[in-house]
């Protein structure tokens, strides 16, 4: 059995990503849940991984290339994990070592300097810790860290198969 097409798995990353995409903002928006920063935060890792695959679908890169774009798949797919895996961290602590929470990230945008809102979407605040849906026993970041770590060994496959 050969393996399937590079250019055919980067246009299948790419639609899983818009999939992804589209059901955070279904979760926003239809169901009412305010994305924290961490979320923000991982929704951008998750859409830097959409745009170099869909880079990568289009360009149709030789064996460097696929290597070039496989690496940068799990170089995004890793911040996503790594955010994903401190909001996790901020949903276990005990109550009284959860930071406080901050307003809303457009109030943050009107009203603060542009350095500590990116403070606060790196480092997350207290509503980052507050667990507002779960699905099979997993949190939103819970499932997101999976699907990030899924990301990352595509990009490595990507990276470092034979064709």
């Amino acid at each position: 059995m050969s393996l399937p097409n590079p250019r055919v798995t980067f246009l299948l990353v790419f639609l899983a990503v818009i999939f992804l995409l589209g059901a955070a903002f279904y979760l926003e928006y239809v169901k009412g849940l305010e994305p924290c920063p961490l979320c923000i935060t991982q929704r951008v890792m998750l859409l830097g991984v959409g745009l170099v695959s869909l880079i990568a679908f289009l360009h149709n890169p030789a064996t460097i290339g696929r290597r070039i774009y496989g690496l940068l798949i799990s170089l995004w797919a890793m911040g996503g994990l790594y955010f994903s895996g401190r909001q996790l961290w901020l949903q276990s602590l005990p109550e009284d070592q959860v930071p406080a929470c901050g307003p809303g990230i457009s109030y943050m945008l009107d009203a603060f300097p542009i350095a500590e809102v990116v403070r606060t979407l790196l480092t997350g605040d207290g509503n980052c810790a507050e667990v507002t849906w779960t699905w099979l026993g997993l949190s939103i970041p819970g499932w997101a860290a999976v699907g990030f770590a899924g990301l990352i060994a595509f990009g490595a496959w990507q990276a470092f198969r034979k064709h």
